[in-house]
């Protein structure tokens, strides 16, 4: 601005000013009396001049003489530039002035068209000038351009506009008051265009162009307004039109757009001081309104016109013009603004699935894959929000935020989704993680005023509507005598943990409640479950605060109280706990809210004192004089009655349970060998735990004092808790993950920073962390925290003497928790330095990260991104490598980056060998028999830390001559760092293995040697313990490339002594459940359980730990490595020894899931079913045929497709979220709706017995791996698929063909072809295609059951759905399961969508013209939900819409091959099939535009489809460009979207490399197609996108 001000002020005195001015005055027709009168001082020398000023004429010169007297001006003076500047400044303001009047303005168009004929006027930067003289025009005329920001297209800012040479800045005299009113759409659409500061208005003032101008402007006042702006709209758009006539430069293009917009969706502005009245009156008076409107129209239909396409049309799409709020009755403007909307909603079209109101995520699967880029504005990286679902935008783009989801209309598609998405999750209880992610605290809850969450998608009036429905729902379910008391207990733990977490508005919940029973004329209030549900939160403070001081408590009492339902008539015979907590909770609950506010002593009755009374009198009975409640033998009526006691009175229930534990005493425990005996440990005598059944029925509050209290007992008491004390607290957690988990490191160290410097508190935490909390920390997502807190521990001791026991313990736990996490993770939080893993724990990773990739793929692009980076963490301090049979296997990402590592083992060899002799010595002094033991000490403070890795296989070679000291040798390793005897246990095997080499080259047997070998292995591992056994045996099977390292792991296992040590450890523990064992339990001792080396110098005993226990991350590592080498018929076997042993492993069912996926296809059959018998076959959903097929010698045989089709129904009824509603003919009994899936589940399951109603609700703790039901359902239905006999791709052609038949089948099978027919009937209104109510794949007079190959008998019917939902549903779910299947699967399902659409008979039927084949493509394509409302599916739509539902499911790695799908459909030969591949495509443009590789990858691929029938070289018959008008609006939106990284906004800008590679790959289309492209370049000359780009205009070259 001040540059401007500065090259204007020459301006205003230069001495060709006046000439100029006189000149344009004279053929004006405005006399200059005046003006020469103001200036005496005027030089009147010139011929010209006096010529101008002699004459006096009634009318002006003809304007043909103009140019011919502005050309004898012109020679009077020099500098040409500034005279051609004076002019351009001089014109504008004539144009500002005289815009009014009709002949000036002609006159002036005519100057304005002769100037720039002679190139004297150049049109771009007197455009450019014009604009920014009519926008300050405006701005002081009090109808200013300020909203002109809120409406600029998307990378056309002022900022990044070409300045002008010279701006004309109309004045503001002290009586005129520039007002910049806020245009409608500001809100929405603001940008932040700088605004008029009044200093720049101050400076302005003085450079008018015209002295005069500002005479008139003081003059007139306010007479620059409404009619004026108008007329100066008028005439600036006819100029504009005129220079649209010559090659304006793309920037000039892109102002021009700009403000021509601006002007349209402003048009309504009033002038400051009138009100909307008057404004509107004004509006009406105007004449030239329509008239400059018509002209803005005119100027944007040239800009957009295809043939010069100076603006592309997509540039209206995102434009404000749609957003006008108040459209004028103008028939010009209406059409344009209709053909934006068609244009936009085609746009939109392509990036949605198909059925997109009908996707809705499910929960079945660990991961939550986002709909949109995690890394939201605003929101710290500490709180990244997952986006379940998301809500489309006018453009198809995926939105949310806090603001968007609370202004949904309830009632509205978007509304529905996400009530669905939250039934299903209160239904399936999702991880608590996910919960967290995407509530938020309710407004009335929130301390501070806080800006809205941009990541959040649920409004708080969303929760506490689904909250309630399920309420409703549980009532109803109850009241049909259905068993649900676990459904009841599974959603108080979440309402608990929604209401504490302050995600539920009490009050407005209490309201929706009321509200629902009050509709249902409480009927549906027959039992106190309700009050029950309220009374687990009372005790809540902010519900205690409500209910005691908020103005609405005594109504909100009212209608907590009218929820009771006493029942007088309690069955003697049949009393349940459930039953007496019913019956007592009303009484307690009225007590408890009198307790809060006395003033409710109103609604407490006679009944319910009464009842209170008996609590009191039964706790006296019961506890009467010293006596103990006996919780081994509670009776039915006593157990409900305890539980009645924990809602009305939880201190005295807790310190009942407490003294449970505590009467029994303590003992001393014996000192160990290794022990001074003086050092005394208390322990507490062992009892029974408490019951699932009984702590199930305990109040939520009473839960969470016993789990306090049982903290205190077990980590900061002073005796050693029972066993019996530790599984309680453990069944408390897992009871009620939601209500009262806890991170232990964290809990306990606030309790006391010191705590877990205690002796034995460690050990403790991490055991019951190690083999009871283990699956609770994956479901709750905190296995990465978890991992970060034990690798501190692990990384504090590792190198500490003597801490033996800890350490394995902790590096066991990090083993298992490394191997548990299914999904990407970093080793440290930061990416910096190398890990603090242990050498094991670096090589467990990569095999944990192997298998993840290879079976899940990598979910996330920044996962993708810091994978390399991992890697080099990973590796910086291992010399690992991995032999050719594992690295084979690996997938690509690691099997690459580890090829390049050279192996270092020959090196380390000679370096033995160099030490050999040294180490040979010093173990010759220490291990032989005769050796003094004092030389331990020696050896131990003088040996050379290079020298003492080699004590073990020092010690090795020796034992292979004769007998070592084992004394000397344990107490060495013993007082070695856990790192050190790690590091010996691998150079150990390096040398025996190198030794059976050299000696079988001297010509010894290899049995011979083996045999030894294992002898002297026993002697360290079993003789004497001086080594651990699970960490000899990885460093064996990590040498599996050496041949006899895998014979000497094997000979191992199936010694004697190991198989009778995991005989007693099952023996034990007799049950893998061990919440279901109530009987005291039995304490291993310490030595026997771990054996010397871990128990030296301990004495605090062993919980859980065992050496047994120590096997179960090594076992499947072992067999993973045994199928690596082929060996699988000795993997078969050790599966056999060791099945017994492998039911205790926490998380089996996913080692069965990942080992099928990670070998599909290099596994025989007799293998596949041992793996399976890992599994309780009995508590798996597996279909009642898959035993038969799983066992079938004929592997050629391909299951039915009544299998697979039930299969699809079973996840459909099971897994994918239920609809709200049924068909309109299954209108039966509205309240069934909601609980649709516990009604029809039972019926409707292909399944075992197993699935019944109650199987979806069991709780967490019955489902500990995979974690919920509908994870087990989908995980099941995955391993089936991957342990059939048929190949992929007879199974992805079976599963492909039932989608592609869906529609026949089920319609069939709901009421047979009559009923098809008379449906087809029905939907006469709609065009008459091929596609039309799937007579596509009835044209032949095929059955359904011929077609598909399905016996559909009553199929519809078992499901609850409408034909069209059902087949909409299965196609949903056959996408998710194929997304949970290995990359194998994938490639096939390209290979055969692409052929079925291929062999389409209306697509090759060479009759068919080209619009007719597009028409029918339209149709069964374009409108993302025709096919489930009005039955319209056709073999193509369903299987986009397959594809569709699998995209949305895959992890972002695999979406690398979704181009696989349109190179099978290449080459394209029509307009027709062009749209089916953009069809496919499409919806994929919000996943991959984080991606910039794989993006520019699919735009590539687009360019190319679309070149093969617009090609240059093209085969095919020459469509028209228009023809495509929409994906060249889409490629232009997929552009722009990438650009800015998601939803398209204002400030937009497409990557520079993006307009690169459109640039390079538009070459190969036509020239017509490429024209309309033009601007998706890097070349400012032709592109509005170059022009306006930071980068390119900061560096044009």
């Amino acid at each position: 601005m001040e540059q401007n001000q500065r090259s204007s002020r020459p301006l205003q005195h230069h001495p060709a000013r006046s000439a100029v001015v006189d000149l344009f005055n004279l053929y004006l027709g405005v006399r200059n009396s005046r003006e020469r009168s103001d200036d005496p001082t005027r030089e009147s020398s010139n011929k010209m001049q006096k010529r101008v000023t002699a004459l006096s004429r009634e009318l002006p010169p003809r304007d043909e003489q103009f140019i011919m007297d502005f050309e004898q001006l012109q020679g009077q003076f020099q500098d040409q530039e500034q005279l051609r500047a004076v002019t351009e400044s001089v014109l504008i303001s004539l144009i500002v002035k005289c815009s009014s009047h009709a002949p000036q303005s002609e006159f002036l168009l005519f100057a304005i068209r002769s100037l720039c004929t002679i190139a004297y006027v150049k049109w771009d930067t007197f455009l450019s000038s014009l604009l920014s003289a009519v926008s300050s025009a405006e701005a002081s005329s009090g109808q200013g351009t300020s909203a002109m920001a809120g409406v600029l297209s998307p990378g056309l800012s002022p900022s990044t506009v070409m300045p002008s040479s010279s701006i004309v800045v109309i004045p503001n005299s002290s009586n005129l008051h520039a007002s910049h009113p806020t245009s409608p759409l500001s809100a929405i659409h603001a940008i932040g265009s700088p605004a008029q500061s009044a200093t720049d208005q101050s400076a302005s003032s003085n450079l008018s162009p015209l002295k005069a101008c500002e005479n008139s402007v003081i003059k007139i006042g306010h007479s620059v307004k409404g009619a004026a702006v108008s007329y100066l709209r008028q005439l600036s758009c006819r100029i504009i039109l005129a220079g649209l006539e010559t090659n304006l430069k793309p920037v000039t293009h892109a102002e021009i757009f700009q403000h021509i917009i601006s002007w349209l969706v402003s048009w309504d502005q009033r002038p400051q001081g009138l009100d909307e009245a008057d404004g509107m009156k004004a509006l009406k008076l105007e004449r030239p309104l329509h008239e400059w409107m018509h002209l803005c129209l005119e100027v944007i239909w040239t800009l957009v016109k295809e043939d010069k396409c100076r603006i592309p049309f997509y540039e209206l799409l995102r434009s404000s013009l749609q957003f006008m709020d108040n459209i004028p009755d103008d028939e010009a403007l209406f059409s344009i603004i209709m053909e934006i909307h068609r244009r936009r909603d085609m746009v939109a079209m392509h990036m949605q699935m198909l059925d997109q109101h009908l996707h809705c995520p499910t929960f079945a699967t660990h991961r939550f894959l986002s709909q949109s880029y995690p890394t939201i504005a605003g929101e710290s990286i500490a709180n990244l929000r997952y986006s379940p679902i998301t809500y489309p935008s006018v453009l198809g783009e995926p939105l949310h935020g806090e603001d968007l989801a609370t202004s949904i209309p309830r009632g509205s598609l978007d509304w529905e989704r996400a009530m669905r998405c939250l039934r299903h999750a209160l239904r399936t209880t999702p991880s608590p993680d996910w919960w967290r992610r995407v509530l938020l605290v309710a407004p009335c809850y929130r301390t501070n005023v806080q800006a809205s969450t941009p990541g959040a998608v649920f409004s708080p009036e969303m929760i506490g509507e689904a909250v309630a429905d399920r309420t409703i729902e549980l009532l109803k379910m109850t009241n049909s005598e259905i068993q649900c008391w676990q459904e009841w207990l599974l959603f108080a733990d979440i309402f608990f943990f929604l209401m504490k977490s302050g995600c539920i508005d009490f009050l407005d919940f209490v309201d929706k409640l009321a509200s629902r029973v009050a509709k249902n004329d409480q009927q549906i209030l027959r039992t106190n479950h309700v009050t029950w549900l309220l009374a687990q939160i009372i005790r809540i403070e902010i519900v205690m605060n409500t209910l005691s001081s908020d103005p609405r408590k005594a109504e909100t009492t009212r209608k907590i109280i009218s929820f009771h339902k006493e029942d007088k008539s309690l069955d003697s015979n049949n009393i349940s706990p459930q039953s007496i907590l019913l019956e007592f909770i009303s009484s307690s609950q009225t007590l408890r809210i009198w307790s809060l506010n006395t003033s409710v002593r109103e609604y407490l009755n006679s009944d319910q004192l009464q009842k209170g009374q008996q609590i009191d009198e039964w706790w006296k009975q019961m506890t009467k004089g010293e006596r103990m409640i006996d919780f081994m033998s509670l009776d039915d009526r006593s157990m409900g009655m305890f539980w009645v006691l924990s809602f009305t009175m939880a201190q005295p229930a807790s310190d009942a349970v407490m003294n449970w534990f505590t009467s029994s005493g303590v003992t001393d425990l014996l000192p160990g060998s290794n022990v001074q005996p003086n050092d005394r440990i208390m322990m507490m005598r062992e009892t029974c735990p408490l019951s699932m059944t009984l702590l199930s029925g305990l109040s939520i509050n009473l839960c969470m004092k016993l789990a306090y209290q049982l903290e205190d007992a077990i980590f900061l008491g002073q005796a050693v808790p029972s066993i019996a004390i530790v599984e309680t607290y453990v069944r408390l957690l897992l009871i009620s993950p939601h209500s009262l988990f806890r991170l232990h490191f964290t809990t306990l160290t606030q309790r006391s920073p010191s705590i877990l410097s205690k002796s034995g508190v460690s050990l403790l935490l991490l055991e019951i962390l190690n083999y009871r909390l283990l699956p609770l920390y994956r479901y709750y997502g905190k296995s990465k925290a978890l991992m970060y807190d034990v690798t501190k521990i692990v990384s504090m001791i590792k190198g500490k003497r003597g801490e033996h026991r800890l350490f394995r313990l902790a590096e066991n736990l990090c083993m298992n928790l490394i191997l548990s996490i299914r999904d990407f993770f970093l080793v440290k939080k930061e990416l910096k330095g190398p890990t603090e893993f242990t050498e094991t724990l670096n090589r467990i990773t990569i095999i944990s990260l192997a298998i993840t990739i290879k079976t899940r793929g990598i979910a996330e692009v920044e996962h993708m991104l810091y994978l390399q980076s991992l890697l080099d963490q990973i590796m910086a301090t291992s010399q690992h490598t991995w032999s050719e049979n594992t690295l084979r296997y690996f997938p690509p990402l690691i099997r690459d980056y580890l090829l390049g590592r050279t192996d270092k083992r020959g090196q380390a060899i000679q370096t033995w060998q160099q030490a050999e002799i040294t180490v040979i010595k010093q173990c010759t002094q220490l291990l032989s028999p005769s050796a003094d033991p004092t030389y331990v000490v020696t050896y131990l403070s003088h040996s050379f830390p290079q020298h003492r890795q080699y004590l073990c296989a020092g010690a090795w070679m020796l034992l292979m001559k004769e007998s070592i000291n084992s004394t000397n040798l344990g107490r060495v390793l013993r007082e070695f760092s856990p790192e050190e005897v790690t590091s010996n246990i691998y150079t150990m095997v390096d040398v025996l293995l190198h030794h059976i080499q050299i000696e079988l080259q001297h010509g010894h047997p290899i049995q011979d040697l083996l045999s030894k070998a294992i002898a002297n292995l026993v002697f360290f591992i079993w003789t004497h313990e001086l080594l651990p056994l699970d960490i000899l045996l990885l460093a064996l099977i990590d040498r599996d490339d050496d041949p006899y390292a895998l014979r000497l792991v094997i000979s191992l296992l199936e010694r004697p002594d190991l198989l009778q040590r995991i005989k007693m450890f099952c023996s034990y523990r007799s049950s893998p459940e061990h919440w279901l064992n109530n009987q005291p339990p039995k304490r291993t001792e310490l030595q026997k359980a771990l054996g010397n080396h871990l128990s030296w110098k301990e004495r605090y005993p062993v919980f859980f730990d065992d050496i047994a226990a120590r096997l179960l991350p090594v076992i499947p590592l072992i067999i993973y490595r045994l199928i690596e080498n082929e060996a699988t018929d000795i993997a078969d076997r050790v599966l056999a020894f060791y099945s017994p042993l492998l039911i205790f492993h926490p998380l089996r069912f996913t080692f069965v899931r990942d080992i099928l996926a990670y070998f599909y296809g290099h596994l025989p059959s007799k293998l596949i079913v041992r793996i399976l018998k890992v599994l309780d076959i009995s508590k798996i959903p597996f279909s009642e045929s898959f035993p038969q097929l799983v066992g079938s010698s004929n592997s050629a045989i391909c299951p039915p497709p009544d299998y697979f089709a039930n299969l699809l129904l079973g996840l459909v009824n099971n897994v994918i979220p239920p609809l709200s509603s049924k068909s309109k003919s299954d209108s039966t009994d509205s309240s069934n709706n909601s609980g649709r899936q516990a009604f029809t589940k039972s019926q409707a399951s292909p399944q075992s017995s197993t699935l019944n109603s109650s199987d979806g609700q069991k709780a967490f703790y019955q489902n500990q791996d995979p974690g919920s039901y509908t994870q087990l359902v989908l995980e099941t239905a995955a391993i089936e698929i991957l342990s059939l006999p048929a190949s992929a791709s007879q199974i992805v052609s079976s599963l492909v063909q039932i989608v592609v038949h869906v529609q026949p089948t089920l319609i069939q099978s709901s009421s047979g072809l009559q009923g098809m027919s008379s449906g087809l009937a029905q939907n006469s209104g709609l065009p008459n295609s091929p596609s039309g109510g799937s007579t596509e794949t009835m044209s032949t007079n095929r059955s359904a059951t011929s077609a598909s190959g399905i016996n559909s008998t009553n199929f519809v019917s078992r499901s609850g759905y409408s034909c069209q939902q059902l087949s909409c549903l299965m196609i949903q779910a056959c996408g998710v399961l194929l997304a949970q299947l290995p990359p194998e699967f994938h490639m096939q399902l390209y290979s055969e969508a692409s052929r079925i659409i291929k062999d389409c008979w209306w697509l090759t039927d060479s009759k068919r013209s080209p619009k007719e084949l597009e028409s029918v493509v339209g149709y069964a394509l374009l409108d993302p939900s025709w096919a489930s409302q009005d039955n319209t599916a056709t073999a193509i739509s369903n299987i986009v819409a397959l594809l569709h539902s699998f995209f949305s499911n895959l992890p972002q790695e695999w979406l690398e091959s979704t181009h696989t799908i349109i190179k099978h459909l290449r080459p394209v030969t029509s307009v027709a099939m062009l749209r089916i591949a953009f069809r496919i495509m499409g919806p994929l443009l919000p996943r991959l535009a984080f991606a910039r590789p794989l993006f520019m990858k699919t735009l590539a691929l687009l360019f190319n489809v679309l070149a093969d029938v617009f090609g240059k070289n093209s085969q095919t018959s020459t469509p028209e460009a228009s023809d495509i008008t929409d994906l060249i609006d889409f490629l232009h939106h997929a552009v722009m979207y990438e650009g800015q990284g998601g939803p398209v906004q204002n400030t937009s800008k497409p990557k520079l490399e993006i307009l690169t590679l459109c640039g390079k790959v538009m070459e190969l289309l036509r020239p017509d197609v490429q024209h309309l492209f033009s601007h998706l370049r890097t070349d400012p000359s032709c592109s509005i996108y170059a022009a306006t780009h930071p980068k390119i205009v900061q560096n044009p070259t």
